[in-house]
């Protein structure tokens, strides 16, 4: 006689804002088939005023504003068998005893990259006509230049910091037009390089020999402050940066001051550190700085791929299929 099958119980835990983008209603009925729920989606700060609610969740499901997974809040969920974020970085909110468990944890960074690499494939590519900095001298001169020398998407260089989801998702992107794709990655192997179709070269080379650097590298602290005065000066006339990972990695001190000397470069920041600046940053004045707010990341409908890949996770968790998204925990410490 088989036995009954046991349907797992799960608990939706985020901040309430995001929360219908990331688990839109069709997510929501996939999830329905295949759990039963707890309770009602709860905030970080309902569950920390009522922790007992975990006794008997088998499956955490979360996003931003997601709990810290520490010793105290693992002590109420006994029966944790898995941890699915529809989020990008777990470092947040993983932490030694949460390791400890052995509890796979899912990251939908992989969906999180798709935005990304679009809004970094387009700032690439106006960067090659280095668009920005003839758009300035336009409107500065009123006059239109004759004969702009650029070096367009032809036989250009593009230099990437880092390989992980986003670079290789960029490099993969820049496949398609007729440009040299490089990037300097200290933990990337030669056969991911050759994979993503880029080569490898030092961080001096790839500032100043490409016309355009996209930043893609974790936070971590040897990676604080890498880009500072030395790289910035030793890019060539016209470069563009592009950072859409995390601002703390450009020194941004010693940005401004090559910046505002070095008009002829451009800076896209779609990150800083802190986020917004500071109200009397120098960034804010600089003409050769484009400031955006976070936009490269999932917004809107964009964020439904999240919870998808969540969704889909949760389908191989309760087949009995491998995870296709949990982290290594060997490799956790090196991941944004």
């Amino acid at each position: 006689m088989n036995e009954p099958v046991t349907v797992p119980t799960a608990l939706l835990v985020m901040e309430e804002e995001r929360r219908a983008d990331v688990y839109p209603p069709e997510v929501l009925a996939g999830i329905d088939g295949l759990v039963d729920w707890q309770g009602p989606p709860l905030t970080r700060q309902q569950l920390a005023d009522d922790p007992s609610v975990l006794r008997r969740v088998d499956i955490l499901l979360t996003g931003w504003g997601a709990p810290v997974l520490d010793a105290a809040l693992l002590g109420h969920a006994p029966r944790l068998r898995t941890v699915l974020v529809a989020a990008g970085s777990v470092r947040h909110l993983t932490t030694p005893a949460f390791w400890e468990r052995g509890i796979p944890i899912v990251s939908a960074a992989a969906a999180n990259a798709v935005p990304v690499a679009e809004f970094t494939l387009a700032q690439v590519l106006l960067g090659l006509k280095q668009v920005h900095r003839i758009a300035r001298d336009v409107a500065s001169s009123r006059r239109f230049p004759r004969d702009v020398a650029v070096p367009g998407a032809y036989r250009s260089r593009v230099g990437l910091l880092g390989l992980g989801h986003i670079g290789r998702l960029v490099a993969a992107h820049l496949g398609r037009f007729d440009v040299d794709v490089f990037a300097t990655d200290p933990v990337a192997s030669p056969e991911t390089a050759r994979e993503a179709g880029v080569r490898l070269i030092g961080i001096e080379e790839l500032f100043a020999t490409c016309h355009v650097v996209s930043l893609h590298a974790p936070l971590l602290p040897e990676t604080r402050g890498t880009v500072g005065a030395r790289l910035l000066n030793s890019l060539g006339p016209g470069a563009t940066l592009i950072n859409t990972a995390r601002g703390a990695l450009v020194d941004e001190a010693a940005a401004a001051q090559v910046l505002r000397a070095r008009p002829d470069l451009t800076a896209v920041l779609d990150v800083t550190h802190p986020e917004p600046p500071a109200h009397d940053s120098p960034l804010f004045d600089l003409p050769n700085v484009v400031l955006t707010p976070h936009l490269g990341g999932a917004m809107g409908a964009e964020r439904h791929r999240l919870g998808l890949l969540v969704l889909d996770e949760l389908r191989r968790f309760t087949q009995g299929l491998p995870l296709q998204h949990a982290i290594n925990p060997a490799h956790a410490a090196s991941l944004a």
